[in-house]
């Protein structure tokens, strides 16, 4: 894995701390090595305290799994467009047996507990081994983890979490047997003591790290202007504008076997009246229908809503993407409740990596007060649109594993399609950018000291990334698109992960023929990182509606559903050939094969962190990735696939 010094915020099983030793007494202590750590305090934390020492915390040290090391060789096995097995899908139980820990990690973490002095009968291990928990007290943490804990403050709300960004240590014949121990250095889990919000904002408990993509500013627009032709979609899209742009223009047929899904998080929420406006001028065949709702960890729907900020994403999903797939062809929407964590999503979708059955962290994945965590048995989608994003600034242990979970979903059959992002090479919502002290910070125009920082889980290669198009003003709808001009497309290059092999000739070039002349040093991004996006769509100006009124909004949130009803299109097809779903895609869209799929987009970039950012090439480029998609090409070649 390939990381450049500036960017390591997240130091992982540090061979140069080894020896750290801890506070306990403890006869039979091995040597501790440093597991994770963070340079500083995030954006809009304080240190406030030190940690009672008698507070009671769950700790949970999760198990290193199986196989990992052969994950990226399972997956291209079944999406190498060149492979024997492509398209032959895992079984869920296939996937839980093969990744599952070993005998010898669960006893080398038994064994270390109880050789630092606790009693066996305090040790549980979760139902699929993955998992070990216990209660402790802060005093009895610090000890087994070589750390002091503190209490940290969000400057805003006045929410206080427990915490220890300078990291923690584990003994050295362990650190190979685990992920990572929470809590530890994540901001968002313990909550102790929480303050009304100094100026009225929000808990940052809801939604605390993934946000929508903002998109360009919101226009009122009359509904009279807009009209349901292609004829002015530069000025305002609408789906006949989308049809026409890429040839879209599919009946489906196997309504009953797809499988869509769209995922919403936290407060976020459609309005039922705002699509049925929205359907009756350029749907009509909708008016009425609604979303089939997979509640997950009680999410609900609230159509009373009105804030333009909490109905603006649902919204704009479901009357971008139901129009496009037609009304035979059921949605499903996945709401996400509690703290509106992916990983509550991944939970619902996959048992075994449910912390009660053993699987992520509660320190950040929370439910509300008197709900239960969903293990497992949410039903499935073949393509999910999730239009949510965050700074791929959380734990390296804690992003590795989420990434690795989508990797494992997708052997299954599973799509997943992210927005990369509307602040270019800044990161989503908050326009993070890294400053020379590893903080994730805001950085202001003409400040060229920071360093680019993408979003993840749009950096997991296991997903695919959308980024953002438009229309130029005045061009029609058969003419060129450019990058997004209203606001600049989420792109760049991951500070984690590597850049996988099917990107090598694809983004390779583009480094070669236009890397070098951008004149940033080489700390300002990883150009050995995994590149985004993958692909796009158009991102605006997209016709909405918002509590009752045609507004012109957009994003890569706009573009992320688009590209999606084009995937479950393909699905579509497929099955009707008797096929199985295309699964993780990246490496058929990245391969000779798919030669000529896409519009290359050649002109525009995306600014952010003070800098120009990454202007677009020929070919690939960290601004609309390999290009829009012709869509009846895209599916004749993935038909032709086993």
């Amino acid at each position: 894995m390939a990381f450049l010094p500036s960017f390591r915020l997240f130091i992982g099983l540090a061979a140069a701390m080894a020896g750290v030793a801890s506070t306990s007494t403890s006869p039979l202590l091995s040597r501790r090595v440093l597991h994770e750590s963070r340079h500083a305090v995030p954006h809009g934390w304080s240190l406030h305290r030190r940690a009672d020492p008698n507070t009671i915390i769950p700790l949970n040290i999760a198990l290193r799994q199986s196989n990992l090391h052969y994950l990226d060789d399972y997956l291209l096995e079944i999406a190498d467009p060149t492979s024997p097995s492509y398209g032959q899908h895992w079984t869920p139980e296939r996937v839980a047996e093969t990744f599952r820990p070993s005998t010898e990690s669960v006893d080398a973490v038994h064994t270390w507990l109880v050789n630092d002095g606790l009693d066996r009968s305090r040790i549980q291990l979760s139902k699929d081994r993955a998992y070990v928990q216990l209660n402790a007290t802060v005093a009895e943490a610090e000890s087994l983890l070589a750390t002091k804990y503190y209490i940290y403050q969000h400057d805003d709300s006045g929410v206080e979490h427990l915490a220890c960004h300078h990291g923690y240590h584990v003994p050295e014949h362990v650190a190979t047997h685990i992920d990572l121990v929470s809590p530890t250095i994540e901001f968002g889990g313990i909550k102790l003591g929480a303050t009304l919000a100094k100026r009225g904002g929000a808990s940052p408990a809801k939604g605390k790290y993934m946000h929508r993509p903002q998109g360009p500013p919101k226009i009122p627009v009359a509904a009279e202007a807009l009209t349901t032709d292609a004829e002015n979609c530069a000025a305002s899209v609408t789906p006949n504008c989308l049809r026409e742009l890429y040839g879209f223009n599919y009946t489906f047929v196997e309504t009953q076997k797809n499988k869509v899904g769209v995922v919403e998080l936290a407060d976020q929420t459609y309005v039922a009246r705002d699509l049925d406006i929205f359907f009756q001028k350029f749907a009509p065949d909708l008016v009425g229908t609604e979303p089939t709702l997979i509640s997950i960890d009680g999410g609900t729907i609230n159509f009373t809503e009105m804030d333009p900020g909490l109905i603006g994403e649902s919204n704009l999903d479901f009357q971008l993407i139901m129009p496009l797939v037609g009304k035979p062809q059921p949605v499903s929407l996945y709401q996400v409740g509690g703290d509106g964590s992916f990983n509550l999503l991944l939970d619902a979708l996959d048992g075994p990596y449910c912390t009660s059955d053993g699987g992520d962290d509660p320190s950040l994945d929370s439910v509300d007060p008197g709900t239960t965590r969903q293990c497992g048995g949410a039903p499935p989608s073949f393509v999910y649109s999730i239009s949510y994003a965050g700074a791929e600034d959380l734990g390296a242990h804690y992003t590795e594993r989420q990434c690795t979970e989508f990797g494992k979903l997708a052997l299954t059959g599973m799509t997943f399609l992210f927005a990369s992002g509307d602040n270019g090479v800044a990161s989503n919502s908050l326009g993070l950018c890294l400053l020379p002290n590893g903080t994730a910070a805001p950085v202001s125009a003409g400040d060229l000291t920071a360093n680019f920082l993408p979003n993840f889980p749009a950096t997991c290669p296991y997903v695919t990334a959308v980024g953002a198009t438009q229309l130029p003003s005045g061009s029609k709808v058969t003419d060129p698109e450019s990058a997004s001009i209203d606001f600049p497309s989420g792109g760049g290059f991951s500070n984690l992960f590597p850049r996988p092999k099917w990107q090598n000739r694809a983004v390779g070039k583009y480094l070669s023929n236009v890397g070098d002349t951008l004149g940033y040093g080489p700390e300002v991004f990883n150009r050995s990182g995994r590149g985004v996006p993958d692909v796009a769509a158009n991102g605006a100006p997209t016709a909405v509606v918002l509590d009752g009124n045609f507004t012109l909004s957009g994003g890569t949130s706009a573009s992320t559903p688009i590209f999606a009803a084009m995937v479950a299109a393909v699905n579509d097809a497929r099955l009707a050939l008797g096929k199985g779903p295309v699964g993780w895609i990246n490496p058929v869209l990245y391969s000779h094969f798919f030669a000529g799929v896409f519009n290359d987009i050649t002109t525009g970039s995306n600014t952010g962190c003070g800098t120009d950012g990454f202007p677009t090439a020929q070919g690939w480029d960290p601004v609309t990735g390999l290009g829009t998609p012709k869509f009846e090409t895209m599916q004749q070649r993935f038909l032709v696939l086993p």
